[in-house]
Formats: structure tokens, sequence, C-alpha cells
């Protein structure tokens, strides 16, 4: 065996040293003596010509004239071709390889699509004997393909199939970006562009129309239209005095310009028809979504630079999806693979070593493992992908729910506003509004899709922010959409506003439930107790009729009555924790408990998300959550149970934590301003609706604060707190709930009591009451 290996390498040694020497023909001297006999054997035919001339060009005519019939025009990309291989051949330019094949396949198939298109045209042209008119400029082969539906399909296929094979790689790099192309299309407007465009150019070349002498005013200015009415020199002569109406009033007048307008009355706000002689306002009302003129973002850009400083780490992955939304712009990233590869031999089928011509043994790579990447590894990143898009933050979903994707979401330089029309006038909201009248227009996502909810599923929510991140924005957003699709015989309102100042707005909408906003701390207890009392009150009158929520209730022919919703909203919880911690937490915790099947529904807001304001019970009955914008991860989790929040960028950006999703969403709010707010309350607050005022349940406020119509002295306890005043020389609210088993309100009055019939002193910095003439047997406690 040592002796055979060993002439094999003699004999390798020997042929690569023939090969190398002066005397030995390699392969290229092979191929260009096959190359000159080539030329040599074209130089041949030239000559034989002239001698065979008259034979031979007859026949070179006739195959002409079938070639132009078959192939029309397209005869010259044939003859191109064939000289263009020739050269090419001659010159050494190809190897027959597979590239080469596809290539050539590529142009074949293309041209026999451009036969296709020259199909369509018939030039007065001819060629020898052959007329393009007749047979058409791309041949018998393109009047074949554009003659027939089934030959325009091949024609299809094979112009698809030639482009392919031509340029593989921007084929798909074409289909990876056409969504973003796409985008990018539509945002730059080329339509409206043009239109304004051809609109300004041609008021520059139109001559203006010059006003005449019958006109009895001189024309609009430029820029300004003139309403098409058919007014009356009655109208002429009234239109002479301005008259300021306001927003609304204007909108109505352009929606109906037929209508001529009057100095003297001021136009009534109308709206949509509903029961009982009530009406729903306009959506004119309110603010139509502003045409924002966005910058272009070159999106393309910023994700390959996200692929680059992923690389860059060492973490392979790309991006497959772009979503831009009205705030921030999320990228899908799919992870890669990690390859670990080594260097070997490269050897044949029988396991020998393959040798280059030099000699020298060929190595190959090959991969010896191959797992994926981890998303812990991408969202480790978040400051260097940050830092390298110059983005003040950026917040990693890991992964996105229902996408197998890893979602990297970068603020947009421009951000755009979203109002509450834009909301409620896209479908997915009216298809919530169709089945519950406690639909709500919460905002868009980030690919722009409308997010609404229901309340009545909810049942109830929770919203907390820092100050300035759009928490207020957010209530008065979600009291506004229900105003738009709900009468005071359909809904009524709690508000409790401690800040006195946000809720203000809305105090003389006939849909509050009192006859007042709640602003004092002291009162808020007694206004959730009276919010118990109607509950029970509910269940009582269920009970009656043998039903088991509000819904059935009101389709029951039973019912007399038809029952409201109550929507009880707190702006600022952290005031009436501090001012009643046990009792606004037990009324709070208790009506969340029981209230939904009542229609009572509460939305709670506070800046001050911490454990001691949103503690654990109110947590657990408030499955429904809104965060906005916090300052510490601590607070994100005290109301997400998660981290995201502290990366939130202000302004109505906000995390919302349905009851059936398991990740918090991210949406822009819904923006409603002071001058729509103002309108829609100017629409409820309309002498048309004075006479149909639902009632207000103040009596409930009454019943609880102990202003019965009889005498205080009625009161059965009050002797049993005279005697237990008596017995002690301090005494407390505390202590009469207590020793008399009554609720908060009934021992703070019996404590009135007390001190106007002076058994006790007055209060003395919120401690216990001194009783004036205590027994002095009795121990002091």
């Amino acid at each position: 065996m040592a002796r055979a290996k060993a002439r094999r390498s003699t004999y390798r040694r020997s042929t690569a040293a023939r090969r190398g020497s002066p005397g030995y023909p390699t392969l290229a001297d092979r191929r260009k003596v096959s190359r000159w006999l080539i030329v040599a054997a074209v130089v041949f035919v030239l000559i034989l010509i002239p001698f065979v001339g008259p034979t031979i060009g007859e026949a070179i005519l006739d195959f002409r004239d079938a070639l132009v019939t078959r192939l029309g025009l397209a005869v010259l990309l044939l003859v191109i071709g064939l000289a263009v291989n020739g050269w090419l051949a001659l010159a050494r330019r190809f190897t027959l390889s597979r590239t080469f094949w596809r290539r050539w396949v590529g142009s074949v198939l293309l041209a026999v699509s451009v036969c296709g298109i020259m199909a369509l045209f018939r030039p007065d042209w001819s060629v020898g004997s052959t007329s393009m008119s007749e047979v058409t400029a791309g041949g018998d082969l393109g009047h074949a393909m554009m003659g027939s539906p089934i030959g325009i399909l091949v024609w299809l296929s094979l112009t698809s199939l030639g482009i392919v094979l031509l340029w593989p790689r921007q084929v798909v790099w074409l289909t990876q970006h056409l969504p973003d192309l796409w985008r990018s299309l539509v945002q730059m407007r080329l339509p409206e562009e043009v239109a304004s465009g051809l609109q300004s150019l041609g008021s520059i070349f139109l001559p203006k129309a010059e006003p005449s002498s019958s006109e009895p005013f001189p024309a609009l200015p430029e820029g300004w239209e003139e309403e098409p009415t058919a007014t009356t020199p009655e109208t002429v002569v009234q239109e002479e005095v301005p008259v300021q109406e306001a927003p609304a009033q204007e909108a109505e007048e352009a929606a109906s310009p037929t209508e001529p307008a009057t100095a003297t009355a001021e136009p009534s706000v109308t709206g949509r028809p509903a029961a009982h002689g009530w009406e729903l306002p306009l959506l004119d009302i309110l603010q139509p979504p502003q045409e924002i003129e966005v910058k272009h973002m070159d999106n393309t850009a910023r994700a390959q630079l996200i692929e680059e400083t992923l690389a860059s780490f060492g973490v392979d992955a790309r991006v497959i999806q772009i979503n831009q939304g009205p705030t921030i712009t999320q990228f899908g990233i799919e992870p890669g693979w990690e390859v670990k590869t080594r260097t070997v031999i490269d050897r044949d089928s029988r396991g020998r070593p393959i040798y280059d011509k030099d000699g020298n043994p060929k190595y190959k790579t090959e991969v010896v493992s191959k797992t994926r990447v981890r998303v812990s590894q991408i969202t480790s990143l978040a400051n260097d992908v940050a830092l390298a898009l110059a983005a003040p933050t950026i917040r990693i979903e890991a992964p996105v729910p229902g996408k197998p994707v890893v979602g990297i979401e970068v603020p947009n330089s421009a951000p755009s506003l979203v109002t509450l029309r834009s909301v409620i006038e896209t479908t997915a909201f009216q298809r919530i509004a169709a089945r519950s009248k406690l639909a709500l227009g919460l905002g868009k996502g980030v690919s722009g899709e409308t997010v609404a909810a229901d309340l009545g599923r909810m049942p109830h929510l929770l919203v907390a922010g820092a100050t300035g991140s759009g928490k207020s924005v957010c209530i008065n957003s979600i009291i506004a959409c229900l105003l738009m699709h709900n009468t005071a015989e359909d809904l009524r309102f709690v508000l409790i506003d401690p800040k006195r100042v946000e809720l203000a707005a809305f105090a003389a909408i006939p849909h509050l439930a009192f006859s007042r906003i709640v602003i004092d701390p002291e009162d808020v207890v007694s206004t959730l107790q009276a919010v118990i009392h109607e509950m029970e009150s509910r269940y009582r009158r269920f009970a009656a009729v043998s039903v088991r929520n509000i819904e059935a209730y009101n389709r029951s022919p039973r019912a007399v009555h038809k029952m409201p919703y109550w929507v009880v909203i707190i702006d600022e919880l952290a005031d009436l924790m501090l001012a009643a911690p046990y009792h606004v937490e037990r009324q709070i915790c208790r009506l969340a408990q029981l209230s939904r099947a009542t229609g009572i529904h509460l939305i709670i807001a506070t800046q001050r998300p911490s454990v001691d304001v949103v503690t654990g019970l109110i947590k657990a009955n408030f499955p429904t959550r809104i965060a906005f914008a916090v300052s510490s991860q601590v607070d994100s989790r005290t109301i997400l149970d998660g981290a995201g929040a502290e990366k939130l960028l202000g302004r109505g950006d906000m995390l919302f934590q349905p009851t059936d999703a398991a990740k918090p969403k991210r949406l822009q709010g819904s923006y409603v301003s002071d001058q729509e707010i103002e309108r829609i309350v100017r629409f409820w607050t309309d002498d048309r609706f004075r006479h149909i005022r639902p009632e207000v349940a103040d009596h409930l406020l009454q019943e609880v604060k102990g202003v019965p119509d009889v005498d205080e002295e009625a009161d059965p306890l009050l002797e049993q707190a005279r005697e237990l005043a008596q017995e002690h020389s301090r005494i407390s609210t505390s202590l009469l709930q207590r020793r008399l088993h009554i609720g908060y309100p009934r021992a703070a009055r019996l404590i009135d009591q007390l001190e106007a019939e002076g058994v006790v002193n007055a209060a003395e910095g919120g401690q216990s009451r001194r009783v004036v003439n205590p027994r002095e047997e009795e121990p002091l406690i």
C-alpha cells in the first residue's frame, strides 16, 4: 500500500510538471486553436458565396421571408442575439454554466414577449416581400399570443418567468419591499399633488373674471368660494349684515347650501331624531379629520439600519413587517439562525481528496449546528438600537401577539393627531355601537387601525398616568363619545371631580344623575353610598320582574319605565384615598363587584399610581386598564402588572389592557378639543329639551345624608347614642359604628345631633369629641 501511494503521488507531481512545461499543450491553447478554426470556416463560406450565389440567394430570401412572417420585426432581435452570442463565443466571455443558461433562457422568453407586444401594431412597412400590415409587427407568433385569452395568459407567464430568470435578486427584493413601496406611493399623494399643480397652473394662465357693473357686490377674494344659493333680492339685502355664528352652525349651513341665511334669526342646532322627543348630535359638531402634511419617513432605510445594528452585535435578524401608525412605527423583526461551521477537505464520492490544477487540496465549509436566535438577545439590545436610530426611546414587544415577530416600536418624527370623529366614523366603532350603547372610541393602534371597546363588557375602567400624559383628555373623550350616542333617558353620569376644573364643562348637561358635580372630597362617601342604594334598588326591581340584568329588564313588558345606564367617573382617586381611604375603597370595591348587572359602571382615573392609591382590592375588581406615560417602571407594574408604560411618549400615547388580551396594546388616544366639548354641551342644553329633561336623583343623597321629611328626633338610635356618650369621656364616629352596628353616614349624623344637643363638644382637628358631662364612675378609654 505504501508503494502504491508513492507511485500515485509521483505521477501527480510529474503530471503537474508537464502541464506547466512550455511543450505541453494546455486547455487554453486548445480553445484558441478551435476559435481560429471557426473563423477560418466562416471566411471559407464567405469566399464560396459568389460561386453559388444565385441558388443560395433565393434560398436565403425565402428563409428571410419565412422568418419575417413568423417573427415580424422581432427578427432583428434574433439577428442581434446571434451576433452577440457569436462575439462572446469568439472572445471567450462566457462559459456553459448554469448562470449562462438561466440568462439565455430568460432573454429568449423576453424576446418572445416582445413579439406579443409588437403584435398590437400593424405599421405600413414592408420587409422584403412581407408587409407588416398583414402579419402585424410581431408576426404570427405575436398574433397567436395576443389573439386569444389563453394566448394572453401564456404571454403573461412567459414575461414573468423571463424577468425572474434574468433578475432573480431584484425580484426577491421587490417582493419583500412591495408593501413599503405601495405605502410610500400612497403617502406621496400623487393625485392630490398633480391636481393642485394643475389648479395653480390654470390660475396663472387663465384670465380672471372681471366684476360687472350690474353686480351689487365686488368679487370674492382669491381662495374663497361663493355658495351656489338661489337667493332672492330680499335675501341679498339681508346678507349685507355679517352674522358671526358658531362653528357648528357654519358646518350645518355648508351642508345645506340651498337654505338662505338670515341676519335676524339664528338657526337652531339640529340632530338625529331619537325616542320620546330627544335628538342626538350630528357628527358635524365634531372636528373633521385633519389632512396633516406628514413628512415621508424612509422606513426602508431605518429597517436596514436596524438589521445592520443587530448584525454588528452578532444577532442575525431581518425586518419583514413595517407598520406605520399616527405616533410610532413598528418594525417586525424575524429572528435568524446561529450557524456554527467548520472547514474540511473536499472529497469525492469514494472519499478521496479533490485537488485543484496546482495540486493543492480543495476545502469546503460544512454546517455543524443551526439554532434559532433567542428573543432575549434582541430585547437586550434596545438601548443600542435606539442609539443607532437616534430615537429618544424605543419599546420592544416580544413577541407581537398573534404574529411570529418581535416588534420594535420607534417614534415618528412628526406624530399626527387622532380626532374623535375620525374614530367614530370607522367601521370598527360602528360595529360595536350597533350592539351596545356604551361604545368607546379609544384611538388608533400602531398600524393605524381603529381601536374601540364596549364599556358594558369591561365592565369598569382604571386610567392612570403622570401629569400631562393625556389622562384628562382621555376622560373628556370618553364622556364626549358617550354623549354623541346616548340621550338623557339612556345614560346618566355621576361626575366626581376633586380637582374642580377638569369636568366643570359638563355641569349643565341633562345627563347628570345628581343636580351638580361632586367636587368636595367630604361628599364623595355619601355620593358613592347613594349609588350603592340605587344599585340595591335596581336589584329589587329585577327580582320583582324576574330578570337578571338591565338588558333583560328594559326588554321586559312588565317593566314600567326604562332603566338608564349609570357611569360613575372619578377624575382623581388619590385625593379621595387621602380623605377617607377605608370608606372609599370599600364602596368602590362593592360597586365594582355587584354593579355590572344593574348597568352601573365605574371609570376611575389617578395621576399617582402607587400601591396606597391603587390597592390590591381595586386592581382585582378593575381588569380593564389604561396606562399613560409614567415616571418609573414600578408605577407601570402597579397599573399593568408589567413594564412598558415608562417608555411611552406622552400626549395621548397609552397602553390599553382589555380583559380578553394577554398583553396590553399600544394606542394613540383620540383627542377632543375644548371647542368640541363646548358645542356638544350647547347642543344638550338647548331650550327644546327643557320640558323633557329627566328628574335628578338628589333624594338618594338626602336619604344617605339623613335629611328626611320628618323631624330628626325620630331616629330610634339617638337615645342609645346619648347613653353611650354618657358612659365615656370621649366619643367618635367609629365608636358609634362599632357599638350600634351602623354605617358611617348615620353615625356622623348622630354625632352632629349630639353636638346640637350639647352632649359633646365640637370636633378638634379630626380627633374624637369630648363628652360634656360624662359619668364619673366610668373609667376613661
